[in-house]
């Protein structure tokens, strides 16, 4: 069976090494990983997951009555912070994870990116153009993910500016012009039922507590550090799930992908 992370982890290295743009990408810092999603069903293809950023200021969660506005419970102060993933005691600063089989299933027609290339592009450039995308989020400083502007030159809320699209698009056409080897990216020409055809079936690099994966978590303050609460506002609990916040090449799986679930493989 075809591992698609391992594929796509190779791919990056290729593209780094042939993109000048992101040659300030180290592949040794990056894990690439797969979540399961649904064919047809709208959410991302990928996300590019920054694990570098650090603490927030302190906060807390309150609710408001409707009618006249005044804080009616909170919760108590809290932060939250970034798990830790290390692989062969390297600390990995960013994960990027893809969404099996929907991303194997993208195409062009009808993208927004499509209008970045020329007509009769092959849609399967949609998937490569979505990989050199998730690289493009890192930012260069080194400082999560990568800051855009809006058209009038001011920070954008959203984490796509003006020209992202046209970038990766041109960094897209970049790499396929440095003439790579076809078996680096080959695979990206096939759906996910080519896929299974071809190679019998789907397995992809997970973590062990599946669906669950390093994601920034909460974390009370402790007695000692927690700010004034007026007295007269109840303190609502907060259901804080325990979950790993340290992880390491122990805690990595594999799992084979179908058409509407996952299971585990035994190695």
């Amino acid at each position: 069976m075809i591992n698609y992370t391992e594929r796509i982890s190779t791919l990056m290295r290729d593209i780094v090494a042939r993109v000048p743009r992101l040659s300030y990408i180290d592949p040794d810092e990056l894990l690439v990983f797969a979540r399961y999603g649904r064919s047809g069903a709208e959410g991302a293809f990928a996300t590019c997951h920054c694990l570098s950023l650090p603490d927030s200021e302190p906060g807390y969660y309150y609710w408001r009555d409707r009618e006249t506005g005044s804080i009616t419970r909170r919760s108590r102060w809290f932060v939250t912070k970034s798990p830790s993933v290390s692989i062969k005691g390297r600390p990995i600063p960013y994960l990027v994870s893809f969404a099996l089989p929907r991303f194997c299933n993208q195409t062009l027609a009808g993208a927004r990116k499509e209008k970045y290339y020329r007509k009769g592009t092959p849609g399967w450039i949609a998937k490569l153009d979505t990989v050199v995308h998730e690289l493009y989020h890192i930012d260069p400083a080194a400082s999560g993910i990568r800051h855009v502007e809006r058209a009038d030159g001011l920070p954008s809320n959203s984490s796509h500016g003006r020209d992202f699209l046209k970038t990766v698009a041109d960094m897209v056409r970049e790499y396929l012009a440095s003439d790579p080897d076809l078996t680096t990216y080959e695979f990206l020409r096939y759906n996910f039922s080519e896929l299974e055809q071809r190679y019998g079936g789907v397995t992809a690099t997970t973590f062990r507590n599946y669906p669950s994966y390093p994601q920034r978590y909460i974390e009370l303050l402790p007695p000692s550090q927690q700010l004034d609460i007026p007295p007269s506002v109840p303190i609502q609990p907060l259901k804080i799930r325990r979950k790993p916040i340290a992880f390491t090449h122990a805690d990595l799986t594999v799992r084979q992908f179908l058409t509407d679930s996952t299971r585990r493989i035994v190695l």
